[in-house]
């Protein structure tokens, strides 16, 4: 049985004004959580959505930079394709090109899949490695970022996350917009929407849209750029 959780959404005009948006929830997720505990421990995606975000918190000049408590960030990803960092289609490869070449976080704490394994035996290295900096059980991360496919799915390896703080949901284009309404607002079918199954333990997640993609959501009048769901 799929356990209630709260949906909060909103919504901005542009793609760029949801990177901006990501970009301060990552920081300021990272900031806190590492002032509370000394460290901050972020699960993202790949796909060409976060690209954008990644972009703005390597890049000095945005008010995000500064504010990174870069040494106590542990980077962690939810979803990998089978091919090696190098390829184009590695979700590593985008973040590092995009973010972790030109910030000072320390290699040791960057815990990327090897995609270029054999799957299975990169599975079980990848699930020692969690092991090893969580302890044993569902990583409990302090924010999980996911993408959402044009079909509803979300390469996961979480779908049952216990994220202490936030789970969120980044996307973008009026591609989405149909998979959206059908997902938080149609009919429990996971098999056929998998995204269905991210229902975090706090009972919270977050989705941060543009206006394409929230189109086929409710507004509730008076409110500013956004909404709120509760899905049982």
């Amino acid at each position: 049985m799929s356990r209630p959780v709260s949906v909060t959404y909103r919504i901005w005009a542009t793609p760029a004004e949801v990177a901006s948006a990501a970009a301060e929830l990552f920081t300021s997720v990272a900031a806190e959580a590492a002032a509370g505990s000394g460290a901050a421990r972020i699960a993202i995606s790949g796909g060409t959505t976060p690209k954008a975000m990644f972009a703005l918190l390597a890049d000095r000049s945005a008010p995000y930079f500064a504010r990174m408590p870069w040494s106590q960030l542990h980077l962690f990803w939810v979803d990998e394709r089978c091919v090696p960092p190098t390829d184009a289609e590695s979700n590593f490869r985008m973040t590092d090109e995009a973010m972790l070449q030109h910030v000072p976080l320390p290699a040791e704490q960057i815990h990327r899949m090897e995609g270029e394994l054999d799957p299975a035996i990169a599975a079980a290295r990848y699930a020692a490695e969690l092991r090893a900096e969580f302890g044993p059980g569902i990583p409990l991360f302090d924010l999980v970022l996911l993408g959402m496919g044009d079909d509803g799915h979300t390469a996961s390896l979480f779908p049952h996350m216990a994220a202490l703080s936030k789970v969120a949901f980044l996307i973008e284009g009026a591609g989405k917009a149909q998979v959206v309404h059908d997902v938080f607002l149609g009919p429990y079918d996971p098999e056929s929407k998998p995204s269905q199954l991210i229902r975090p333990a706090n009972g919270e997640l977050t989705l941060l849209l543009d206006a394409a993609a929230a189109s086929k959501l409710p507004v509730p009048i008076g409110a500013v750029a956004g909404g709120r769901l509760e899905i049982s």
